[in-house]
């Protein structure tokens, strides 16, 4: 007789549940008892992606994938939790009774640290070897190590605990350095290799030497770039505070901004190098005009009191050349009122400022330009001496791009090429013309203007290198005090720029020295003696040739003096031989319409040496 059909289903049920109890019985014996057993092989399990390294432009590394190990627990294993806590805690750096906690409120699986140093891991098992630890494993995990630690910081950033990246260069080219895998069953995917266009040797002593400014000055902050003028690379990109990407969770948020592309501030007198080129360039003035300074700036506006701007100085008649070389606020500000509010504005966005310069960087800032509807009676004078508008340290040396290059404005690189694993150039920057902002005259005309702030009387003169033709500029502006609004009486920002060599740039150098607190805060005596000293190491380090001489492979070296200063009075000197600097005190004379054609020096002059000076006569100077 068949068994009813009731009993066969319920003997079916049985060994059904029987086969699911023996499932678990076994998983919880194989986590129970062979887990520990088990050692873990790191060769035996490799990431689907291995992560692309970066290094410097002559491949040097400066981030790459390393295999690290993560402390893990299993809490059922632990047979003694308070002496795994306190062992774990002691090589961990981890508090014992927090850990202590979590193992007798856990009921499996745990992390107690991810990514240990291998010192640690070291420790941990040679305690494993001795039995100890029962119920903590060491698992493979792989991370990134930074070998220069805090060298580039701000331009590498920091990934994660899961190899993604954070911050700088690691999260805006994360696809790049760790592509996704077109097939995951084909095994691992290298990712691609990123070069930079720093030099690591420059960044190096650009570190150093703001390391030194931001100790003795006892500023919140230092910033300095270093870019190759006729390309728009930065060589050296520093900031201080820093911090070191290995352990960047150690260090305060305010250590980790990237702050010259995300701070923002007025940038003082060293803006006038773009002011006064845009009103050359618009034609509101000459190098030939003349403005008076008794110490202050004067505006007489309907219906109100006399506006007074405060000068440095009584600076008395100024050319615009004199402006450059003192630094005037009032001269740039009488400047001003030679052309329109509409034109200046479209002349300083043209040199890139109220606008990001593309730097591959998260959180980059526009600064601040406003439009001139914005604008009130005071701000295009007070803008043109640099205040009530706010710029990054990369626009600053952006913006100088177009000074050194005849007045085209090169896009600025941080990232030279992107590499594939195999070998392959996938990507190569190359020299990127953005746009022309002024000529080719005015570009030049303001090199030259910058070269003699440089001189004995000018405010740059702490800048000036032996036997190097350098343009440079220096600010000193006040910072804003946000409790009241008003600026600071106590707290600056000290600046310098320079290009040099003058007459063929290949450098950009850009200190920023910000709120030093140790006494000395003007630009021209803290920031210009940082540019002599990193002008030095750079004329050494690039082999730039010094001025005065020429150099002439065969036969031998010959050195040709420069020649002496001019001096004129009725007639025409003779100018051949001399440079666009030395023919400089030329636009002086109002009596003279000079016309330079060419770079160099003069090699042939119109009219001849000796020829009678008339009024308006024209001057027509050759150079090669």
């Amino acid at each position: 007789m068949r068994e009813p059909i009731v009993s066969i289903r319920f003997k079916i049920f049985i060994a059904f549940t029987a086969f699911v109890v023996l499932i678990i019985f076994w998983q919880y014996v194989s986590l129970m008892l062979l887990t520990e057993k088990k050692e873990v092989n790191s060769t035996t399990m490799k990431p689907a992606i291995e992560r692309g390294p970066i290094l410097d432009r002559n491949g040097r590394v400066l981030a790459v994938q390393t295999l690290l190990y993560s402390v893990t627990a299993w809490v059922p294993g632990i047979d003694n939790p308070r002496e795994t806590a306190y062992l774990l805690s002691d090589i961990l750096d981890l508090q014992e009774e927090k850990l202590l906690f979590e193992f007798n409120t856990s009921r499996g699986f745990l992390y107690v640290k991810r990514k240990i140093s291998p010192t640690e891991s070291e420790k941990i098992k040679k305690l494993k070897d001795k039995g100890k630890l029962k119920g903590i494993s060491l698992e493979p995990e792989y991370g990134r190590n930074y070998p220069e630690r805090e060298l580039a910081s701000h331009i590498l950033g920091y990934v994660g605990t899961d190899n993604l990246g954070l911050s700088g260069l690691e999260y805006s080219f994360e696809e790049v350095l760790s592509p996704k895998p077109v097939d995951e069953n084909t095994g691992k995917t290298f990712g691609n290799q990123i070069f930079l266009t720093i030099d690591l040797n420059v960044q190096y002593f650009t570190r150093k030497l703001a390391e030194e400014l931001y100790t003795e000055h006892k500023a919140d902050s230092v910033m300095i770039l270093v870019m190759q003028a006729n390309s728009g690379e930065f060589l050296s990109y520093v900031s201080l505070p820093s911090f070191d990407p290995n352990t960047f969770l150690k260090y305060p948020e305010s250590a980790r901004i990237n702050r010259p592309v995300a701070f923002a501030y007025e940038p003082g007198s060293v803006f006038k190098v773009f002011s006064i080129s845009s009103f050359l360039e618009l034609g509101g003035i000459t190098l030939q005009d003349h403005f008076y300074c008794n110490g202050y700036y004067e505006m007489d506006v309907s219906g109100r009191e006399t506006e007074r701007i405060q000068c440095l100085g009584i600076h008395g008649d100024v050319t615009p050349q004199k402006i450059i070389q003192y630094s005037c606020n009032a001269g740039a500000a009488y400047a001003s009122e030679r052309v329109d509010s509409e034109s200046f504005y479209h002349l300083l966005q043209l040199f890139g400022f109220g606008n990001q310069t593309g730097l591959p960087f998260s959180g980059e800032s526009y600064g601040l330009l406003r439009s001139p509807q914005q604008w009130s009676f005071r701000s295009k004078p007070t803008i043109a001496m640099g205040q009530e508008i706010s710029v990054t340290a990369v626009q600053v040396v952006t913006a100088a791009t177009a000074l050194a290059n005849e007045g085209i404005l090169l896009k600025p690189h941080i990232v030279k090429k992107i590499v594939s694993s195999e070998g392959k150039i996938l990507k190569e920057n190359v020299v990127e013309p953005v746009r022309r902002v002024i000529s080719e005259r005015v570009a030049n005309e303001m090199l030259l203007m910058m070269e003699t702030a440089t001189e004995p009387a000018g405010t740059a003169t702490r800048a000036a290198i032996e036997g190097m033709r350098i343009s440079a500029k220096t600010g000193t502006a006040q910072m804003i005090d946000y409790t009241t609004g008003k600026y600071s009486k106590d707290s600056y920002i000290a600046s310098c720029l320079a290009i040099f060599p003058t007459d063929d740039p290949e450098i950009i150098v850009y200190v920023v020295i910000v709120n030093p607190k140790a006494g000395e805060y003007f630009g021209g005596r803290i920031a210009a003696p940082a540019v002599k000293k990193l002008g030095e190491e750079l004329i050494r380090y690039y082999g730039i040739p010094e001025d005065g001489s020429r150099v002439i492979e065969h036969p031998g070296r010959i050195s040709i003096k420069t020649p002496d200063p001019i001096t004129f009075k009725d007639h025409l000197p003779d100018l051949r031989g001399y440079s666009k600097r030395q023919i400089l005190p030329l636009f002086q004379n109002q009596d003279l319409d000079v016309v330079i054609k060419g770079e160099g020096h003069v090699v042939n002059q119109s009219p001849p040496p000796g020829t009678l000076i008339k009024k308006g006569m024209r001057v027509i100077l050759e150079l090669q």
